[in-house]
């Protein structure tokens, strides 16, 4: 059975609408004023972790505790994120075509799997790795590994990484020996080589895997 490893946030789901909606209904529901939005915004933008609330308690002198503010965070998050229909669609088309399908995220255990609940994405997926899991991040091998591992596939018989950053995604799916497909939208860094193929849209990648199948 072909392996296709995905990212979680900005591959399958919509992070970034999600977290301006959910830093918004977080501070409306508590009562916090325009700075703790905007400093949310600014810190937490490209993830989010326990840690970042005791940093917001502190700094605002907030009375909740920090592990209350995060839990408050991570079921606003939750409902806020959304995968798209035919992403859905798409990943089931993807079982039913024999393929063995993972998650390979960055970020804290606890809200991506909450995410991942939240959008019936868990139950189209046969394993997940997340950074949270073993504290160590993409492009990490290992991360890939326990991903496989958790699909119950190994690593060795090759197939595919599937994501938006380069960095991560892409690097970390060469060196996992995966064939890779990147999802255009950041940067390309300087001298890191170029994904087996790209993509707008993670529908796309989906097509792409269901012809390899054809």
């Amino acid at each position: 059975m072909p392996l296709a490893l995905f990212d979680l946030d900005n591959t399958l789901v919509d992070r970034s609408s999600a977290f301006t909606d959910c830093v918004s209904r977080f501070c409306e529901t508590a009562g916090y004023g325009p700075h703790v939005e905007a400093w949310m915004l600014n810190e937490l933008a490209d993830r989010a972790v326990p840690g970042d609330f005791e940093r917001l308690r502190e700094t605002f002198r907030l009375h909740e505790p920090a592990v209350q503010l995060w839990q408050a965070y991570v079921d606003m998050m939750a409902a806020a994120v959304t995968c798209r229909p035919e992403v859905l669609e798409g990943l089931a088309r993807l079982r039913t075509a024999a393929w063995t399908i993972g998650i390979v995220s960055n970020g804290a255990s606890d809200i991506q799997r909450a995410k991942l609940t939240a959008t019936g994405l868990a139950d189209l997926v046969d394993g997940v790795a997340v950074s949270g899991d073993l504290e160590i991040r993409k492009p990490d091998r290992r991360l890939f590994e326990l991903a496989a591992a958790r699909c119950g596939i190994s690593l060795a018989h090759g197939g595919w990484m599937i994501g938006d950053n380069p960095a991560g995604d892409v690097r970390g799916g060469h060196q996992a020996g995966l064939h890779t497909i990147w999802l255009r939208g950041r940067p390309w860094p300087d001298r890191l080589a170029a994904a087996h193929r790209t993509v707008d849209d993670v529908t796309d990648a989906l097509n792409i895997l269901l012809n390899e199948t054809e």
